[in-house]
């Protein structure tokens, strides 16, 4: 995750690049209960991950992602990034767990890996520059809300 140009100190950048490191962490589990033929273990790291990426996603399209889009100036990313997460979560929200597509998955996590450094190293500092403080202001977390 980058630390290296500030954006982390953007509230919701900060929660953002959290929550990365959290579902990298649990696409990790994920992979590992798959290479080491764990099925009913990746099962339950697949609802984990899942459970995860959703809240997340949301947060990042109704939040960060309408200020771009409105902004304009990343809007063409924006629209890239919006259709990997329709397509990570096509995948993972659809496997069929009587008989899993264990590569598919496998190929979704590699996806999701790519998506979250195109994030992470892009978009995000970009954001910081391309949107004026209003916006910030209408999609920073308030002090002290749960997440």
């Amino acid at each position: 995750m980058c630390n290296y140009c500030g954006c982390r100190e953007f509230p919701l950048i900060g929660q953002l690049s959290a929550e990365h490191e959290t579902i990298a962490n649990a696409a990790g589990r994920l992979r590992a209960a798959i290479v080491g033929d764990h099925p009913d273990d990746a099962l339950v790291a697949l609802d984990d991950l899942l459970a995860l990426l959703l809240p997340h996603t949301a947060i990042e399209e109704d939040g960060l992602f309408a200020e771009l889009r409105a902004e304009g100036s990343l809007a063409d990313a924006v629209a890239r990034l919006c259709a990997e997460h329709r397509d990570i979560h096509g995948v993972l929200g659809h496997i069929d767990r009587a008989a899993p597509d264990w590569p598919a998955v496998l190929a979704a996590l590699g996806r999701l890996r790519r998506h979250i450094d195109n994030e992470e190293h892009g978009l995000f500092p970009a954001a910081v520059i391309a949107l004026p403080i209003p916006a910030w202001d209408r999609i920073t977390p308030a002090a002290g809300s749960a997440r």
